[in-house]
């Protein structure tokens, strides 16, 4: 028997009564959080009306609410991921640590804190929630997680076999089906041998991830994974797009992402478009003999879309176009824009807003840019490369007029909305994989380094780091997971959908801080890839909307329904 596994015997939490303390902390964390629904409802309501203005003013309790109800997710989806492993027999020891040290952790923080980002901590008192209505946090359960299930043991324990695993997909049994694994196992191997061996080349040169490369991943069918067989789409579930994504992000986020814009100009002719415009465009995305990209933000808007000033002009039979857009990924190589503009110019809100498919043709790397009536800048990026981001400029630039997404004006923000559930959900599996990545490197790195006569990974600072960072990885993983299956299921989930982006994109980012961490010096230099992915791990938590954009609205989705 190993050190870890003799210090784990004489830890006190046992497997059979670890279970029933799990259920009892879940039903305690909604208990709580239903009080700071309650509490906050409370300061924030008028009428029984959630006010903007009293909900801006109060933000900061505001986006505690929403970490904390993603902290309660969390535990919930967790537990869940046990139950369905246990049914299956394939709970093991990894699974059980990675569990209860989930809950050791994340109750820990609830009654403690929630790190929201670096110097900004949620508390459950700063809602208003009063001592007896906190008190189901101090249940015995609850405060026996608390104290021992995030122990060193553990942590070693968890280590140990995740060295003796080294090489396999995943830390621990993601709880999906062998189909979906057999498409885990696809990717990985195409990722491994087209993308890991260039992917840091391609980001320290900025250059754009080889055509080779894109054409390959549309004969594996990436572009139309989950478009419907009818339209030359594989018809594939949205949590394949997940596994999919998570493989490719953990190759180069800029592989996993290539696939968004995609996922984004489907949603969006799937759910908004004619009959007509169905057939046109959606078999050549599948098949990737055009490339979409989403052109949406301005440079003076952000995330106020109401502002949106691009305006489109009825002549003829086209849309002629004047106006900026700016942080437009792929724009010179693709061959489509989904591009939100105003086609009412009376209008100063959402409602003059319309979504034109507007074609132009693929830029080289001489002009980028040939159509008439439309140029473009480079902007550069720290990471997220591999794609590139344009400033864009239209004067005089013409679409047809049969191109307007629907037939109708004043629909494009509402067309837009209804992507908005799937491009987060890929955004949190991108994060995953970015995660991940940042995960094996930091344990090779552990495992090879040697200081002061041994390995690093032998340190507990380092062993625990590692340990985190794959008990964090699973939750932002059961938590996309069944965002996409409520996807899937045809129910609403721009909440959960909403709190996988929040999560993973902050384990993303602590992923990658703490992998570099491990790296030392050598981290900081720009040869090793653990640079890279750390720049690229920090786009996570901005776009898709920001992090506190994310919160905000997953808060006026609890407050408008805690009856």
């Amino acid at each position: 028997m190993t050190e870890a596994a003799r210090a784990l015997e004489q830890d006190p939490i046992l497997l059979p009564s670890l279970r029933a303390d799990c259920a009892e902390a879940v039903e305690a964390a909604e208990a709580v959080l239903a009080a700071c629904r309650a509490a906050l409802g409370a300061r924030v309501s008028t009428g029984g009306r959630v006010s903007n203005r009293a909900l801006e003013a109060d933000q900061f309790a505001a986006h505690g609410l929403s970490w904390i109800a993603t902290y309660v997710e969390s535990l919930r989806q967790m537990l869940g991921w046990a139950d369905r492993l246990s049914e299956a027999g394939a709970f093991g020891e990894m699974e059980a640590l990675i569990l209860r040290i989930t809950f050791g952790e994340y109750l820990s923080q609830l009654r403690g804190g929630i790190p929201m980002s670096q110097g900004e901590v949620a508390r459950i008192f700063d809602l208003g929630v009063t001592e007896e209505q906190a008190a189901p946090l101090a249940s015995p359960a609850v405060i026996g997680l608390s104290r021992r299930g995030n122990s060193d043991a553990a942590r070693a324990r968890l280590v140990e076999l995740m060295m003796a695993g080294h090489g396999s997909a995943t830390f621990g049994a993601t709880g999906l089906d062998d189909e979906y694994e057999m498409v885990r196992d696809h990717f990985r191997r195409f990722a491994e041998d087209k993308v890991v061996p260039f992917a840091h080349e391609w980001h320290l040169k900025d250059e754009l991830i080889p055509i080779e490369i894109v054409e390959e991943m549309g004969e594996l069918g990436v572009f139309g994974l989950t478009i419907p067989e009818e339209y030359g789409g594989a018809g594939m579930s949205k949590t394949a797009m997940c596994v999919v994504s998570e493989e490719l992000s953990r190759g180069y986020i800029g592989v996993g992402s290539l696939g968004t814009r995609s996922e984004i100009a489907a949603e969006l002719i799937l759910g908004g478009g004619t009959a007509e415009q169905k057939a046109e465009w959606l078999p050549k995305i599948a098949s990737a003999e055009i490339l979409p990209t989403a052109v949406f933000t301005e440079p003076n808007t952000g995330s106020d879309l109401g502002s949106l000033r691009t305006r489109a002009t009825r002549q003829g039979d086209d849309w002629v176009v004047t106006g900026n857009k700016t942080w437009i990924t792929h724009a010179a190589r693709a061959d489509v824009m989904t591009l939100l503009v105003r086609t009412d110019p009376a209008t100063t809100d959402y409602s003059g807003l319309s979504m034109l498919l507007a074609p132009k043709p693929r830029g080289t790397e001489e002009a980028p840019f040939p159509a008439e009536g439309m140029t473009g800048g480079e902007i550069e990026v720290l990471g997220y490369r591999g794609m590139k981001e344009y400033e864009l400029g239209f004067d005089g630039f013409r679409v047809p007029a049969a191109n307007l997404l629907g037939g109708v004006e004043g629909q494009g923000f509402k067309q837009l909305m209804q992507t908005f559930e799937s491009a987060r959900i890929q955004t949190a599996a991108r994060a995953i994989g970015v995660a991940q990545c940042a995960l094996e490197l930091g344990m090779r790195y552990a495992e090879e380094r040697k200081q002061f006569g041994k390995a690093l990974v032998a340190f507990p600072r380092v062993y625990g780091k590692l340990a985190m960072m794959a008990v964090e990885i699973m939750i932002a993983r059961q938590l996309s997971y069944h965002a996409a299956r409520e996807k899937d299921e045809g129910r609403r989930c721009d909440l959960e959908a909403g709190m996988a982006k929040l999560l993973g994109a902050r384990v993303a980012w602590a992923s990658a801080d703490n992998a570099l961490q491990i790296h030392g010096g050598n981290g900081f230099a720009l040869e090793y890839p653990v640079s890279r992915v750390l720049c690229d791990a920090r786009i996570l938590n901005i776009f898709e909307g920001a992090a506190e954009i994310q919160a905000q609205v997953i808060a006026r989705r609890l407050l408008e329904n805690r009856n």
